[in-house]
């Protein structure tokens, strides 16, 4: 397990977004951008991908000791700070999903309901009753003089 398996491990479990990242480095005084941090959130064979150093690592957690706890004269609960951050990405998803458009449209869909017609219910389909529709082309046919002329 590599720098960037344990860094990729932590964003997740903590639900930690790039710019909080960033905000937590610059605790410590160590300062990056979300792009920078963002390849080390890459797959290996990415052509970005960038290998996260030991200072970084050590740098990132050290902030975030001082995130989750405080420092000493101004202590915080971890739970709380970890509470904090779940209730804004929910706030954040759900902000998203529903926007004034998508509420009218909820209001007019009719609930999903099962349907009650079975398979033996249908008719068979009979290739003779359907006429196969008439091929449309889009592009009159178009011949390519590439190379050599021919004599």
């Amino acid at each position: 397990m590599n720098n960037n398996d344990i860094f990729k491990k932590l964003r997740v479990a903590l639900q930690l977004r790039d710019d909080q990242v960033v905000e937590i480095l610059e605790l410590v005084d160590f300062r990056m951008s979300k792009g920078e941090i963002g390849n080390f959130f890459r797959n290996e064979d990415h052509p970005n991908f960038m290998e996260c150093g030991d200072q970084v690592l050590r740098n990132f957690l050290n902030g975030l000791v001082i995130h989750l706890r405080g420092t000493k004269e101004n202590p915080k609960n971890a739970m709380d700070v970890i509470k904090k951050n779940q209730a804004e990405i929910k706030q954040n998803i759900a902000s998203k999903r529903f926007t004034s458009s998508d509420i009218t449209k909820t209001e007019t869909k009719k609930p999903f309901q099962k349907s009650t017609t079975s398979f033996k219910n249908k008719p068979a389909f009979n290739s003779k009753d359907k006429k196969p529709a008439k091929k449309i082309e889009i592009v009159e046919k178009v011949q390519f003089k590439n190379g050599k002329k021919k004599s």
